[in-house]
């Protein structure tokens, strides 16, 4: 679903962009106009997936691999990035790490259409909105890095808020936090494949094209695929899995070339909200006294941590 600025490898401005000038307001307006796209698409994200909600859920999982193949291939070879592929699949270690990226988007794609599908929507909004902040949680625990004062009061109190979620309704709003954990595992190893975003997408649904596509061949053989014994719709709307799997993600990794990371940290709040303003006045899902004071907790928890990170951009950018 959503992509996080640290699930990409920041390239900076392009090199004919700082070769003329005259370009560069061009070159970030096409950028916003990329990112603010993305986020658009993932944002109705929740809509498609309420219309493939009578299929099964590891049919249009699969059906988001195979269709999303041909898209991330036709990009990189017509913007000739074809190289560090090519490298990419002769190295076992490299396969390894896509190996294990791709599964845990895997499950996070699973995850997501099954939590839309039985009207859980404002759990995975939940979920994505605390997601920066579980990376700055993985980056003290896994890498060492020191929080400040605002970083610890955000984190804190988005443990509030789970704390309240949990007594509420018995149990730890597990969605959110597999989603937002799965997201931020996927990140954090993402980091350790040296490849390009769009170069790293096509790698993982190579692999996964492989059991997609074995699983695909047998459930229509057995007469239990949707492709081709359905109706048209759902024809339709399974191989529409690809594209709205893949162009808002090479949109995003497009635009974030041009787009400063302070940018990025605030428009990565939008597809959040829509999914949240999707769940509570298009699916009607309920949304009490509860759920709002952990929302207004998280809310304030990034409106602080982003006021905290923009501080420290203008502050790292007037030093140099």
């Amino acid at each position: 679903m959503v992509l996080s600025v640290g699930r990409v490898h920041m390239v900076g401005m392009s090199i004919e962009a700082i070769e003329k000038p005259g370009e560069t307001d061009v070159t970030a307006r096409r950028g916003f106009a990329l990112g603010l796209g993305a986020y658009f698409l993932w944002g109705l994200l929740p809509i498609y997936m309420k219309w493939v909600a009578h299929l099964p859920l590891m049919e249009v999982v699969a059906n988001r691999v195979i269709w999303s193949l041909p898209i991330a291939a036709a990009a990189l070879v017509w913007l000739r990035r074809t190289a560090d592929f090519k490298v990419a699949i002769r190295s076992p270690r490299l396969m390894a790490m896509a190996a294990l990226t791709a599964t845990i988007i895997t499950f996070n794609w699973s995850l997501y259409v099954w939590a839309i599908a039985t009207d859980r929507a404002i759990e995975t909004a939940l979920g994505y909105y605390i997601n920066p902040l579980v990376n700055v949680l993985i980056g003290a625990v896994m890498l060492g890095e020191r929080l400040n004062r605002v970083q610890t009061l955000a984190v804190g109190l988005a443990t509030v808020a789970v704390a309240i979620l949990t007594y509420e309704t018995g149990t730890l709003p597990w969605v959110s936090l597999a989603l937002a954990f799965s997201f931020a595992a996927y990140g954090y190893f993402r980091k350790t494949l040296p490849l390009g975003p769009s170069q790293g997408f096509l790698l993982e649904v190579l692999i996964l094209s492989v059991p997609a596509s074995i699983y695909l061949v047998w459930l229509n053989a057995s007469g239990s695929g949707h492709m081709v014994s359905s109706s048209w719709l759902d024809t339709l709307l399974l191989l529409g899995c690809g594209p709205i799997t893949a162009i808002p993600l090479l949109m995003f990794a497009f635009g974030a070339k041009a787009l400063r990371l302070s940018t990025l940290g605030l428009m990565q709040y939008i597809a959040p909200t829509m999914v949240f303003l999707i769940a509570v006045f298009v699916f009607h899902e309920p949304f009490g006294s509860a759920q709002l004071a952990a929302f207004a907790l998280i809310w304030f928890a990034l409106a602080i941590y982003t006021w905290s990170t923009l501080r420290e951009n203008r502050a790292a950018t007037s030093s140099r």
